[in-house]
């Protein structure tokens, strides 16, 4: 019995973690649409200002929460107060933030990351 539950536990756990996964096209769409090329440069490893972050290659999850996080804004735990980023990702649902997550985690970067 125990087994079982582990088991049935172990595998609807690994189907969510594919569906909240991404889809990589949908992402560069979105992308273009909320115009986040505009501050983080065309290939967005580059930023149009330095103290805009590289976007390119940071991982996937690192990505969503940061974009959750502004969602939430300032005034509460876990969130980031960047006015403009804070209004960006207002504009966004969860499935626009997983998109562009998994996006921008797909691109090429100079970013030096340890496995």
């Amino acid at each position: 019995m125990k087994k079982t539950l582990l088991m049935a536990t172990l595998l609807s756990s690994l189907s969510f973690a594919a569906y909240a996964g991404g889809d990589i096209e949908a992402g560069k769409e979105a992308a273009k649409k909320f115009n986040c090329a505009s501050c983080h440069g065309e290939n967005y490893s580059k930023p149009l200002d330095p103290a805009y972050p590289k976007l390119a290659g940071q991982h996937a999850d690192y990505l969503a929460q940061a974009l959750h996080a502004y969602q939430r804004g300032g005034d509460g735990a876990y969130g980031r107060s960047n006015p403009t980023m804070v209004t960006q990702a207002k504009a966004l649902s969860n499935k626009d933030i997983q998109n562009i997550a998994a996006y921008l985690h797909s691109l090429p970067s100079e970013l030096v990351l340890k496995k």
